[in-house]
C-alpha cells in the first residue's frame, strides 16, 4: 500500500491512460509526482483499444514499450459502406490494437519504474489552497492535475467549466472470439452510427458501435450492418456489452492558477477519429515541457494547436455521419480514387499537414464527386 506523503510536487488526480501519461511525463522531468484514484488497476473503458502509430511514439517518447500482453498490428485503416470498400496503409509503420486493460497495466508498470507514487482506492475530496483533500488527509503540492475524464470534478472546482463548443455520442463495446479477417482497422458506415472493428489479438477483436440514438445497443446495430452481423455469426463473446459517452468538447481554458487539466477532462475529441488517446499522450509531453518552465501558457497554446487537426477529422467524418447522400458519393470517390482516402489517412495520423491534405485530399475528392455526379 503507498504511504500518502504530506507534501509532494504534483498531485494527479485520475489514474486512467491520461492521469498515468501526465505523471510519467512529470517525473522524467524531475518531479516528484503521486496519482490519486478511487478505483483499483486495470481500469477498462468501452474504446476502440487500437493505437496509431502516432500514438506509439508519443508513448516511446515516455519510456514505454508495449510488451508480452496480446496484441495486433494493424497496417491500416478501411472504410467499408454504401456498398464500397476502400483501404489504405499507414505512411510509416503499424498500429497496435490491444485490450483496454492490458494497456493500463503497462502504464501502471511504467509509472512505478520512473518512481511514481500510486495511491490506489483513494478519493479525492476537494481542493485546498496549497493542494488537494483526500478521503483521509491533507497533500500538499505545487500543482494539480485533473485527469478525471469527462466529468471532471477538478475542472469543476477549479472553475474550468466553461465550454466553447460542445455535441454528445453514445460508444458501446464488446468483444469477440474470432480469428481476424484483416490486417486493417475497419469501420463499417450504417445509417446513423458507425461500427468499428479492431483486432486486439490472434484469436479475439474488439466490435465499438458509436452512435446519436442513446437506445440503440450492438444487437440492434449489427441487425443494421447485414456484411459485419454475417462475419460474427456463430462468433462466441469474451465480454459484456459495455458503455459509454463519446463528446466533442472544447474548452476555454485547460489550467488556472496551480490546477491543470489533461486528457478528457480538459476537452475530448469524438471517438470516430479514434485519435482519443494519442491526444491525451501528446497533451502529456506539453504539459510536462511546460511544467519544467513553469510557463502554462505554453501549454494552453499547445493543446489548442494539438486539438486543431483532430478536431477537423471530427468534423468532416461527422458530415459523413449527417448526410447518407454527401456519404455515398465521398465514399465511391474514394473508392474509385484510393489515393485520396491515403492522403486523408497520412493528414489524420500527422503525417502531412492539414494544408497538404487540402491540396491532396479535399481537392481531388471535390473534383472527383463532381466529375461521378
Amino acid at each position: 500500500m503507498t504511504v500518502v506523503p504530506s507534501k509532494t510536487d504534483v498531485v494527479v488526480i485520475g489514474g486512467g491512460p491520461a492521469g498515468l501519461v501526465a505523471a510519467i511525463a512529470a517525473r522524467l522531468k524531475g518531479l516528484d509526482v503521486l496519482v490519486a484514484d478511487g478505483a483499483h488497476p486495470p481500469i477498462d473503458k468501452a474504446c476502440g483499444e487500437g493505437l496509431m502509430p502516432d500514438s506509439l511514439a508519443a508513448l516511446g517518447r515516455l519510456g514505454l514499450r508495449l510488451g508480452t500482453a496480446p496484441s495486433f498490428a494493424f497496417r491500416g485503416i478501411r472504410f467499408l459502406g454504401e456498398g464500397h470498400s476502400v483501404a489504405a496503409d499507414f505512411p510509416e509503420g503499424d498500429g497496435i490494437a490491444m485490450r483496454r486493460i492490458y494497456l493500463h497495466q503497462a502504464l501502471v508498470d511504467r509509472a512505478e519504474e520512473t518512481g511514481v507514487k500510486l495511491a490506489w482506492g483513494t478519493r479525492v475530496v476537494g481542493l485546498t489552497s496549497n493542494g488537494v483533500a483526500l478521503d483521509r488527509q491533507s497533500i500538499g503540492c505545487k500543482w494539480v492535475i485533473g485527469a478525471d475524464g469527462q466529468n471532471s470534478r477538478v475542472r469543476r472546482w477549479a472553475g474550468l467549466d466553461a465550454i466553447r463548443s460542445e455535441s454528445v455520442r453514445y460508444g458501446f463495446r464488446r468483444h469477440y472470439l474470432q480469428t481476424p479477417w484483416t490486417e486493417f482497422m475497419e469501420v463499417y458506415w450504417c445509417a446513423g452510427f458507425q461500427m468499428y472493428v479492431t483486432p486486439v489479438s490472434a484469436s479475439e477483436i474488439c466490435v465499438a458501435l458509436i452512435t446519436r440514438d442513446r437506445r440503440m445497443r450492438m444487437e440492434q446495430a449489427l441487425a443494421l450492418c447485414p456484411e459485419l452481423n454475417r462475419r460474427l455469426a456463430g462468433s462466441a463473446l469474451s465480454t459484456a456489452e459495455r458503455g459509454a459517452v463519446t463528446a466533442s468538447r472544447t474548452l476555454r481554458r485547460v489550467y488556472r492558477d496551480h490546477v491543470v487539466l489533461i486528457g478528457d477532462a480538459s476537452g475530448s475529441v469524438d471517438a470516430i477519429t479514434g485519435e482519443g488517446m494519442s491526444l491525451c499522450f501528446h497533451q502529456a509531453l506539453a504539459f510536462a515541457d511546460a511544467l519544467a518552465s513553469g510557463e502554462l501558457e505554453n501549454y494552453q497554446a499547445e493543446h489548442r494547436r494539438l486539438a486543431q487537426r483532430p478536431h477537423m477529422m471530427a468534423r468532416l467524418m461527422l458530415l459523413l455521419d449527417r448526410f447518407p447522400a454527401l456519404r455515398r458519393r465521398v465514399l465511391a470517390s474514394m473508392a474509385a480514387k484510393p489515393e485520396i482516402f491515403a492522403n486523408m489517412l497520412a493528414m489524420h495520423v500527422g503525417a502531412i499537414s492539414p494544408g497538404d491534405f487540402l491540396m491532396h485530399g479535399m481537392l481531388p475528392l471535390g473534383r472527383q464527386i463532381l466529375t461521378s455526379s
